[in-house]
Parts: C-alpha cells; structure tokens; sequence
C-alpha cells in the first residue's frame, strides 16, 4: 500500500491548513513550487502534498514541483479507501466465527481452575449466557418451570431467540402444562415453532436446568434466580442433559401455541393435583409446584367435585383415598 493509499482516522481532514494554504498559493501563481522555494516555512506543508500527490516533480526539471487536478487525486483516492473499507468490513464480519472456537477455550473453566462457576446477580447471569449465545450457539436444552412468562419478558425474548433458531441453533424447551392456558405464551411459542424451535409441557414437578452445547450446564441455586451454578464438568452435564432432561422431554406433550388444550393435559394435570392432595400437599405448595394460581387450582378441583359428584373437598378426598385403594375385598 502506497503512501497516498494510506486510509484516513475518522475526523481528520485530508489536508492541514498549512498544506491548503501552499497549495493554493501555488496553483493561483504559475502552478509551480522550486525545491528551495521558502524551504524553513513550507518544508512540512510540501511534504505533504507530495506525499499525498497534489504536487509531483516536473519531468523535466526534477527541482521543481508542479501542481496536479485535484479532481483526478479524489477519485483515485477515493476508489482506494472505498476498496480498504470493504475490506476492513469484510474482516469485522468474519471475526467473530473465526475466534469462536478460541472463545468457548477461554470461557471454559479448565479442570485446574474448577469445574463450577457460581455467578451472582440476575443482570451478571444474562450477560453470562448471552456470552455463550454469542461465542456460538448449536443447541440450547431448557427447562422452564414456574408457569407463564411475563408478557413483557417474552416481548423481549421473541427477536433474539429467533435470530437464534435462523442462525442454525436447535432449541428444545419444556414448560409447564399452565402455558397451554396463557395467550401470550402460545403466541410466543407459535411464532418460534414455526422457525424451528421445538416445545413441549410437563405436568409433574421439575427444577429449572439450561444445557448449552452439552458444555456447560445452569442451574439455580435457592428460589429467588439470584445465584446460578454453571457446570462445566463433562460427566455431570451430561448427566443432566440426558438423565434429567432427556427423561423429562419423553414425558413432556407436544406444545406448538395451540389454543386448545388436549384433553390428555388436562387429565395429567389433574391427576398430579390428586397424587399431591393425597400426599398431604397444601392447595398454595401445590399451585407453586405445578406453576398455576391458587385461583386455577380451585377451578380444577371445583370440576373434579362435579366428576365424582360429592360437594365438599373432605367428601373428594375421601373418594380419591378409596379410589387410589382399589377395590375393597
């Protein structure tokens, strides 16, 4: 790359006002500039425009400098940084997927250092994962109990879990079978299905796990999201992944945002509420268990009275006890 090639840093002009100055004054005069014209005050400003190639050598009197079109300069000049920036450009889009590989090294915890990395903070989580999304992303495991998102949350989600799912990256997700119940879910879920995104709901209890490229795992630690585990220990994310997740996918029904909930989701559904009830669980723990409001779970227990025709929550249990005895001798 010659000199005059050389690309300019943003916000410099392309001319000092000292340069400018000569070659105007040069160009208003005979358009010629002796070697040894005012050498101590133009020195530096004649450098310049020899180096930029608004003055040249005269062919025949090497000790004289003569003017040349700016117009022809511009166009060369111009055609040359355009070239370098669609280069630089070219070498700022490739850059990520050509460090991806040194990128997973680097946020992967060597077994010297620990296989575990305990982050703090919902906000340093996200940014945590983002990462991991970021340094390239083939397949994403997750487990989301709890019941619905936040409209808001999922409003938030929906472009970048898309650019996600085009960029190549197979997701699969498991919610709880309350989803089937909440419009904004099944929007959601609709919308990213059709991308490639696949998803399925649990009926029976789970705790949260996300699996990223079967390298790392994350998992919560106590129940208000603010401190997570990630796992980097082969064994144990694979564990996770195929004991854990696996065994809870082949469970899980198809979720694709269907407004209409199967039949058989609601029979499981209810069938957890009675295997909890007979257990002793309280109506609150077992809402907060299956992710539905306490509201819900009374509009389903309300319908199993009516199924088994008694009129009182004792008379269920009683009826659910005996049903879950057998028949008696």
């Amino acid at each position: 790359m010659s000199e005059r090639e050389q690309p300019l840093s943003a916000g410099l002009t392309v001319l000092s006002a000292a340069a400018r100055a000569l070659y105007l004054a040069v160009i208003r005069g005979d358009g010629q500039l002796p070697l040894d014209s005012n050498a101590d005050q133009n020195d530096s400003a004649r450098d310049e425009l020899v180096r930029i190639g608004l003055l040249v050598p005269d062919s025949d009197d090497p000790t004289i400098f003569v003017a040349t079109d700016p117009t022809q300069l511009s166009a060369s000049l111009s055609h040359s940084w355009q070239r370098q920036a669609l280069e630089l450009l070219s070498r700022a889009i490739s850059l990520p997927s050509e460090l991806q590989e040194l990128t997973r090294e680097f946020h992967t915890p060597k077994q010297s250092g620990g296989s575990i990395e305990y982050v703090q903070g919902k906000a340093l989580i996200r940014q945590r994962l983002e990462q991991f999304r970021e340094s390239g992303l083939e397949e994403a495991l997750a487990l989301q109990p709890g019941g619905p998102r936040q409209p808001d949350l999922l409003a938030g989600m929906i472009k970048q879990d898309l650019e996600t799912l085009r960029s190549g990256t197979q997701m699969r997700t498991i919610y709880h079978a309350s989803t089937r119940y909440h419009q904004p879910t099944r929007d959601y879920v609709a919308t990213l299905a059709k991308a490639g995104g696949q998803y399925r709901t649990l009926d029976e209890p789970y705790t949260r796990l996300i699996v990223m490229n079967r390298r790392v795992a994350v998992i919560p630690i106590g129940d208000d999201m603010s401190l997570a585990a990630f796992i980097y220990d082969p064994a144990v994310v694979n564990y996770l992944a195929e004991e854990v997740f696996e065994r809870c996918w082949s469970r899980a029904l198809e979720f694709e945002g269907d407004r209409t909930v199967p039949q058989q989701v609601v029979s499981r559904l209810r069938q957890t509420i009675i295997d909890q009830m007979l257990e002793g669980t309280n109506h609150r723990v077992i809402a907060r268990r299956l992710g539905i409001s306490e509201r819900t779970l009374a509009r389903h227990i309300a319908e199993m009275r009516d199924d088994y025709k008694v009129d009182s929550l004792f008379q269920l249990g009683y009826v659910l006890g005996r049903k879950a005895q057998g028949p008696s001798d």
